[in-house]
C-alpha cells in the first residue's frame, strides 16, 4: 500500500495595496499663456494638463490618420510646440513640460 504524503501548503498572499499616486504629479502647475489657450489658464496638475491636451487633440481631429503617433499642430498647439508642425507623442510631453512652471 502506498502512503499519501500531504500537501505543503502554499503561503497566502496578501492583498497587493493600493498604489497611491506621486505628490509631484499632484501638484497644481502654472501654465504658460501659450498652453493655456489650450487647456485653461488656472494651475492644473502635470496628468490633468496631459488629460485636457489629448481631449483637445482629438476634438480637433490633429492625430495623424497614418501614424497615430504624430500630432499635426494647428495655430495653437505650434505656439507649444516652438513652431512645429508636426510631434511625436513622445516628443509633446517633453515640449509642454517647458510650459509648466
Amino acid at each position: 500500500m502506498a502512503v499519501k504524503k500531504k500537501a505543503a501548503k502554499k503561503p497566502v498572499k496578501k492583498a497587493a495595496a493600493k498604489r497611491k499616486p506621486s505628490a509631484a504629479f499632484m501638484k497644481p502647475m502654472n501654465v504658460s499663456p501659450a498652453l493655456a489657450a489650450v487647456v485653461g489658464a488656472k494651475p492644473l496638475p502635470r496628468t490633468e494638463v496631459t488629460k485636457k491636451l489629448w481631449a483637445y487633440i482629438k476634438k480637433n481631429n490633429l492625430q495623424d490618420k497614418k501614424n497615430r503617433r504624430n500630432i499635426n499642430a494647428d495655430a495653437a498647439l505650434k505656439a507649444v510646440f516652438k513652431g512645429k508642425a508636426t510631434v511625436n507623442m513622445f516628443e509633446m510631453t517633453k515640449l509642454v513640460s517647458k510650459h509648466l512652471s
